[in-house]
């Protein structure tokens, strides 16, 4: 079992950048694949982005692609998310996950949740 704790969120200006971090309980995070999802007031949760354990494979949704960048670093149990050129429409509630094994774009396919953290982007 593992516990997730998100930070990082904050209210920022349209164009800012802003780093999520994940940071997961226990000695067998390099066995999770690592997910961010995202949830505007309401609206379902979205996949944003995923890595897999070793950080060798990473994917994204197509709304963020050129913009964020996921990365994990096993010996810190930390999975992170650099957000560049914010836009208004990235405010949302965002949350990681874990998984065993192998990635996913679902949110069925994670087991473990953390509590989110609130982004909000003005314009």
């Amino acid at each position: 079992q593992v516990q997730l704790v998100e930070s990082g969120g904050a209210l920022v200006q349209a164009g800012d950048s802003l780093r999520l971090s994940c940071a997961a309980s226990g000695r067998t995070f390099s066995t999770y694949a690592m997910g961010w999802f995202r949830q505007a007031p309401g609206k379902e949760r979205d996949f944003v982005s995923a890595i897999s354990r070793n950080g060798g494979s990473t994917s994204y949704a197509d709304s963020v692609k050129g913009r964020f960048t996921i990365s994990r670093d096993n010996a810190k149990n930390t999975v992170y998310l650099q957000m560049n050129s914010l836009k208004p429409e990235d405010t949302a509630v965002y949350y990681c996950a874990a998984r065993m094994w192998s990635v996913g774009d679902k949110p069925y396919h994670y087991n473990y949740w953390g509590q989110g953290t609130q982004v909000t982007v003005s314009s």
